[in-house]
């Protein structure tokens, strides 16, 4: 198995970190730390459901999931700079 399988495996919820490192992908500095946390809820809830590898659905989704996902993206918004 190569290192480019990995990017094709599927990740649910629970994997904050692996949801924000795509979310990272797709918008790379664009958002800044201070935008990443005014996005509302409902457009991370589209964004996320996008990702070709995330298998969770719109009914698993939590205020906390997105809470985690949003601080995550931050870290790794930070780790880039």
């Amino acid at each position: 198995m190569s290192f480019k399988d990995f990017d094709d495996f599927p990740f649910g919820w629970a994997d904050h970190e692996d949801i924000a490192m795509a979310l990272y992908d797709r918008f790379g500095d664009e958002f800044g730390q201070d935008r990443i946390y005014r996005i509302r809820f409902t457009d991370l809830l589209e964004w996320i459901l996008e990702i070709p590898s995330f298998t969770g659905t719109r009914e698993g989704s939590t205020e906390e999931h997105l809470e985690q996902i949003q601080a995550r993206w931050v870290y790794e918004w930070r780790e880039n700079q």
